[in-house]
């Protein structure tokens, strides 16, 4: 759930309450009041733990109740939230700043969950609501994550981005830490796929300028496509850390990472490409020079995904066990295609091969990786 200061209403975590009154009536007396039973509407066991939860993940929780103000305060105190104030100074005096500030509100009308909801989007923020009964339907449409809990009414659950199916909150937490790894993937692939585009398409451009030649045919780029887009897709898998702050959709500085990587890779292919042409003999058999070049990409893409999949130093994480195999998968293949050869690509030596695993290999996860996770530390902190 990336965004600003995202915000959940706290009300489902109330149990109902009830109030009993006793009388009697002797002989033909009109019935006479004898006392009260209160039965005590305590806050769910599990509430002050999801709060505290959320909180630790840079979530902000909001209470927003019905009861009156000294209900409502001694409610909060339990559930160790802050400052309740009442609905009505809202409806009077409805100034985003003091929604943002207080940490609940008593005697909510229905409209005063909407109001409140607009309010903190106005102020900039990302907002989630949840809720269960059909006057909370308008404010789980407008809030950007709607959450309509277990048991809750068609309409709410209609209304809502997300329905819990198990009774309580505790799940919204895995839902905050499922969103933000979701988000985690989304820019290991944006990163890899600019940086690798502008790699592979600098190098062909570039080395035709410079040789008049095509360094890799159009079968090599289609095989490529083929055993990179298996990498790719294993990445969905893969273990990621959430982050314990909120993340905001902010690409413009991640791609301008993923260049810095792509330019980097860019020089240091070019480099090997050109060692290659002068000392390999790639110069004079065509044949020679599209395998090299090939097996030089693949190496360059499988290392590049081990590094940029983790924004700490590649070593921080393990790969899953998935995106393990299918590197090592692409790496076999690769590896025999250079040995044995595939249409105009020719037979590598064994020592070519390895020349070539064995540069990519440090270079990716070398100063490569130790430059993406400086770009990624200063764009953390920013």
């Amino acid at each position: 759930m990336p965004g600003r200061s995202p915000r959940s209403s706290a009300a489902p975590t109330r149990k109902r309450r009830a109030v009993f009154a006793a009388s009697r009536s002797r002989g033909g007396e009109p019935l006479q009041l004898v006392g009260l039973a209160l039965l005590h509407d305590a806050p769910r066991p599990d509430a002050r733990q999801l709060i505290e939860a959320l909180r630790a993940l840079g979530v902000r929780v909001k209470m927003l109740t019905g009861d009156s103000l000294p209900v409502a305060r001694e409610i909060a105190r339990m559930l160790g939230l802050g400052e309740i104030v009442r609905a009505p100074e809202l409806r009077a005096s409805p100034a985003s700043a003091l929604v943002a500030d207080a940490d609940g509100f008593a005697e909510v009308f229905p409209e005063d969950k909407f109001r409140v909801v607009t309010h903190l989007q106005a102020a900039g923020h990302v907002v989630a609501m949840t809720g269960d009964g059909v006057n909370d339907a308008p404010a789980l449409r407008q809030a950007e994550v709607g959450i309509a809990v277990s048991g809750a009414t068609d309409v709410a659950k209609g209304a809502a981005s997300a329905v819990l199916t198990t009774e309580g909150l505790a799940n919204i937490v895995d839902l905050v830490r499922i969103g933000r790894s979701i988000y985690q993937r989304v820019l290991t692939w944006i990163v890899n796929k600019v940086s690798r585009t502008i790699m592979k398409a600098g190098l062909v451009v570039i080395a035709f300028l410079v040789t008049g030649e095509f360094v890799i045919s159009a079968l090599g780029m289609v095989l490529l496509v083929f055993m990179t887009d298996f990498v790719k897709i294993a990445l969905a898998t893969d273990r990621v850390r959430p982050s314990q702050a909120p993340e905001t959709w902010n690409i413009g500085p991640l791609v301008r990472v993923a260049v810095v990587l792509g330019v980097l890779m860019l020089v240091e292919a070019l480099a090997l490409l050109a060692f290659g042409w002068h000392r390999l003999g790639l110069a004079s058999d065509p044949a020679h020079l599209q395998a090299f070049t090939f097996q030089l990409l693949l190496f360059f893409a499988l290392f590049s995904v081990v590094s940029v999949r983790e924004r700490r130093a590649f070593y921080a994480s393990r790969p899953s066990a998935l995106l393990a195999a299918a590197l090592l998968a692409d790496a076999v293949a690769g590896v025999l295609i250079g040995l044995l050869g595939l249409g105009e690509m020719g037979a590598l030596r064994p020592g070519e091969i390895a020349l070539l695993a064995v540069s990519t290999g440090l270079l990716a996860l070398g100063p490569n990786d130790w430059v993406k996770a400086v770009l990624t530390r200063r764009l953390d902190a920013a």
